[in-house]
């Protein structure tokens, strides 16, 4: 099992990675959760996908087992920043304006982590080691990239996993019912393993 931190300028070291990224994300999000997302040749994407964020894969033989975006909040791209504050401005209709307790920050030490996904058809006894690998390929990727902190919004039931996996997180927002999951935006504080 390999794990991969992906940028538009390594792409091309990679082959099908990112696309099959790609297309493993429209399996989960649209195939899978039913969401009305934009896709194109079997891939889902969106707006924040950017030469501006980074792409955590959790891969294995061409077959992608697990994703994460990460995003600057420093990102622009016409009207559009990044998810969780585009979402707090009320420019995006599917997930509340409420999300967060306080004013989304812009800040280059903060990034975003979107688009997370484990494979539904990832084997149960894979899972953990996936999930595992996939955490600290993301904290590693945030802290190359100057990140003291991350936020992310991720199924509400995070608190079982997170200290497992040795992330000091906290809720950065309140619990909201989006598409049929309990949600939260989750601070992953990133400080303490700086070096």
């Amino acid at each position: 099992m390999q794990t991969t931190t992906l940028s538009f300028a390594n792409l091309h070291n990679h082959g099908e990675l990112f696309a099959n990224l790609l297309r493993a994300r429209r399996k989960s999000f649209i195939v899978r959760n039913n969401w009305d997302l934009p896709e194109a040749m079997g891939m889902e994407f969106d707006q924040y996908d950017t030469p501006a964020s980074r792409w955590v894969a959790v891969h294995d033989f061409g077959r992608v087992y697990a994703g994460i975006r990460l995003t600057p909040t420093t990102a622009r791209v016409g009207i559009y920043s990044y998810m969780i504050r585009d979402a707090q401005l009320g420019l995006l209709d599917s997930i509340p304006s409420n999300l967060l307790y306080e004013e989304a920050p812009v800040a280059e030490n903060v990034w975003e982590s979107s688009r997370v996904f484990v494979a539904h058809d990832t084997p149960q006894k894979l899972r953990r080691v996936v999930h595992l690998h996939l955490i600290e390929e993301m904290t590693k990727a945030a802290r190359d990239l100057g990140a003291t902190r991350v936020l992310g919004l991720i199924p509400a039931n995070w608190p079982r996993w997170a200290k497992r996996r040795g992330l000091d997180a906290e809720a950065a927002g309140p619990v909201m019912h989006i598409d049929g999951i309990d949600n939260q935006v989750v601070s992953i504080n990133l400080a303490e393993k700086m070096h």
